[in-house]
């Protein structure tokens, strides 16, 4: 069975070059540089038309900094929820990309099932806030129970090449119930050895290419950023046998 790849992006022509590379899935994202936010409305229907067939996960995350949501910035994602189901119905593959934490760094199971229930039949993922859960085999079995059918982890801080026996572990405890998204650090030169060591059926990576210069800048920033490199896109695929 082939590796699944997932392409992360922020940037207006990715979604088009990792469907012609042959990626499966996009998740689709705001302000990576802050670990990832939610992204507009408008950037999502961009990547649902540019990317057709492809399933279109969107990270809904209201804010940068770390995972524990007040009950006012779940509703707010419960709202973004809401906006992307009406806006995308009936248009895409859709689903959702996760995650909240209680302060003692376990899975919020009352915002998660918020989450899980408004996304309907969309699939959810529950994202690399796992990386952080200091008993992930217990946080598993209770996210199957929340209704989350995939998980994108490192398997631990830092980079998944560093955590390869506990991420066989997490693939063998999620089975078909959850399935394990590998992230965290994935390249063309570590994806094979990842999928054969672990037996991860799905991968997840950016794939960056050429800064692009500033043009101009308002000074707050030094107007430069990165887009989807078809390049890597096609190492990638390649190392995957795809």
């Amino acid at each position: 069975m082939d590796t699944l790849v997932e392409i992360c992006l922020e940037d207006v022509g990715g979604a088009a070059l990792a469907a012609a590379a042959g990626a499966d899935a996009l998740e689709v994202c705001a302000g990576l540089a802050d670990g990832g936010t939610t992204p507009t409305i408008g950037f999502v229907r961009h990547c649902a038309a540019a990317a057709q067939g492809l399933e279109i996960r969107v990270l809904v995350r209201a804010r940068p900094g770390d995972f524990v949501h007040s009950p006012e910035e779940v509703e707010v994602m419960v709202a973004d929820i809401e906006a992307v189901r009406e806006a995308l119905a009936g248009s895409a593959r859709l689903g959702f990309v996760v995650g909240t934490l209680t302060p003692d760094g376990d899975v919020d199971a009352g915002a998660v099932r918020r989450l899980v229930a408004a996304s309907g039949d969309a699939p959810v993922t529950f994202h690399k806030a796992f990386d952080s859960v200091p008993d992930q085999p217990s946080a598993l079995a209770l996210l199957a129970d929340l209704g989350v059918s995939r998980v994108l982890t490192s398997g631990g801080p830092g980079p998944a090449i560093d955590h390869l026996p506990e991420l066989a572990d997490l693939v063998r405890r999620g089975g078909d119930d959850v399935r394990i998204a590998v992230g965290g650090g994935v390249r063309p030169a570590n994806a094979a050895r990842i999928v054969a060591e672990t037996g991860a059926r799905e991968v997840h990576l950016r794939a960056p290419g050429t800064v692009v210069a500033a043009g101009s800048s308002a000074g707050y920033d030094d107007g430069r950023r990165s887009v989807t490199s078809a390049e890597v896109l096609a190492e990638v695929m390649s190392a995957l046998g795809r």
